[in-house]
């Protein structure tokens, strides 16, 4: 066996050249031929072992000798049962032995096993006695010269790569001006505080929707996934254009909710636009590259999110200008243009009366043109501030109450219809029974006759001469005896 491992065992005696046979009392020999010291002559064959006792004193030999073992190789043959347990080879390019991991070790990996990969396993040595194999029963296994966790996310890039995941066709564009921020990342901590007043300093008085969650330990992942699913639930109620994941910079192993396999899948099928904002610049994540946009750091995320409200206010303004000095400059060609046609003409008061109404009447057009323009300018202004002012959670908050006093007024209205049509119900119900009901029958001067046992009688062949009866009538009973019986058909 040319695999090499670590046994932890007591050292060899270098000076020594041969091994020291294993002593164990409770292990039984394997059956040899033995002579008797004191008669040469005699021999002695012992009992021939069974197959089970030499399996076993084979297993109790390895297991004793390798309890702790280091061995590295390549995985083939590997096989996951439907128990959770790993079964496969590990191979050089000499030999090859089996290993097993049981599920609850190999809950502890970080990695898929596949085959043709280079890993070391610790573990024990173990005999399948039922077959009479040896096997490493793994307690830990590692790839070789990749770490567990970068492994595991070059696997999870590459598949959700090859699934298109990250293809820049299933990208959406981040809106110019989004009406209502959502921000996903950990309510403690400097990342809340520095994205807030970024957002502040840029463009005051949009909304921000903020969901807490934890971004590290084993409850992170699902976090960041109930929070996505939920602002996308919000999206048009709350008026969601985008949304901010992220969290402050770590090692691997703090970013290591943003690899996950769900939350990935919760960004990509997310309604709103996700910036991720993991970590520093040189930290990337999964998360990253099935976002819509990645920004370097969690400030970044909201620079991209938001233009500069004095940038916009400059560039208005800007516009404004070049359309007011585009209009004078048109008046001030025209003016010149009459002019010159004045000089060149050989009778100019003649021209000039000819066409005084016309110039006038152009006049009177650029300007009344030139006012409409400005007042579809200021127009244009005042709408931008009104915008701006719909934005304001107050006007949002008032929207919202007058729609629940809307809808509570309904509501009262509709309960009070209700309780009338189940008033109208049960009277009619009420009036049925009443109308079926005996007692009915009998106020309207109607009996009714019983047996001595208080049965109602319906014919007169249940009834014979003696018979005592009793008649119920509206306000008592009679106790009466039949002296004779009278057929409405006699025989």
């Amino acid at each position: 066996m040319q695999i090499p491992f670590e046994v932890d065992s007591p050292q060899k005696d270098e000076n020594s050249k041969k091994e020291a046979p294993i002593s164990n009392p409770s292990i039984p020999h394997i059956s040899q031929r033995t002579q008797d010291p004191q008669n040469p002559a005699s021999k002695q064959e012992k009992k021939p072992l069974t197959v089970s006792q030499l399996t076993r004193q084979i297993s109790l030999l390895l297991e004793g000798k390798f309890r702790s073992l280091t061995v590295e190789g390549e995985l083939s043959n590997v096989k996951r049962a439907a128990s959770g347990h790993w079964y496969f080879s590990l191979k050089d390019d000499q030999s090859q032995i089996r290993g097993v991991m049981f599920r609850n070790a190999a809950a502890g990996l970080r990695f898929e096993p596949e085959d043709g990969l280079e890993v070391v396993v610790r573990g024990h040595l173990t005999v399948y006695q039922q077959r009479g194999e040896y096997q490493v029963m793994v307690s830990s296994m590692e790839p070789k010269g990749l770490g567990a966790l970068q492994l595991a996310f070059e696997q999870l890039k590459a598949k959700l790569d090859a699934e298109g995941l990250f293809a820049a066709e299933h990208k959406q564009s981040i809106p110019f001006l989004p009406r209502r921020i959502g921000i996903v990342t950990s309510p403690t901590g400097a990342v809340i505080h520095d994205m807030l007043t970024v957002l502040e300093r840029r463009f005051d008085g949009i909304p921000v929707l903020f969901f807490p969650v934890q971004v590290q330990g084993e409850m992170a992942a699902p976090s960041l996934v109930e929070a996505i699913q939920h602002l996308n639930t919000l999206r048009n109620s709350q008026q969601i254009d985008v949304l901010i994941v992220g969290r402050g910079g770590g090692s691997i192993e703090d970013l290591w909710a943003f690899n996950d396999e769900k939350l990935a899948r919760a960004i990509f099928s997310s309604d709103i636009p996700v910036i991720s904002a993991v970590g520093h610049e040189t930290d990337f994540t999964i998360a990253d590259f099935v976002s819509d946009l990645r920004a370097p750091t969690p400030s970044a995320a909201v620079e991209l999110a938001v233009p500069k409200k004095e940038d916009l206010e400059h560039t208005v303004s800007q516009k404004q200008e070049r359309l007011l000095r585009t209009m004078l400059q048109q008046l001030d060609r025209l003016r010149e243009y009459v002019e010159a046609v004045r000089l060149r003409l050989a009778s100019p008061d003649a021209m000039l009366q000819q066409h005084a109404q016309r110039v006038d009447d152009l006049d009177s057009l650029l300007r009344e043109r030139t006012k409409r323009q400005l007042e579809n300018l200021r127009n244009r202004i005042s709408g931008i501030a009104e915008k701006l002012f719909l934005l304001s959670p107050g006007r949002e908050l008032e929207t919202q109450q007058h729609s629940l006093n809307l809808l509570q007024d309904r509501l009262t209205r509709s309960i009070g219809l209700l309780q009338i049509k189940l008033s109208d119900s049960v009277q009619q119900q009420m009036d049925l029974l009443d109308s079926l009901s005996p007692l009915s029958v009998l106020h309207r001067g109607y009996s009714v006759t019983l047996d001595n046992k208080g049965k109602s009688l319906r014919s007169v062949k249940e009834v014979h001469s003696g018979d005592k009866l009793q008649v119920r009538m509206e306000d008592g009973t009679l106790q009466t005896k039949v002296v004779s019986v009278k057929p409405k058909h006699p025989n």
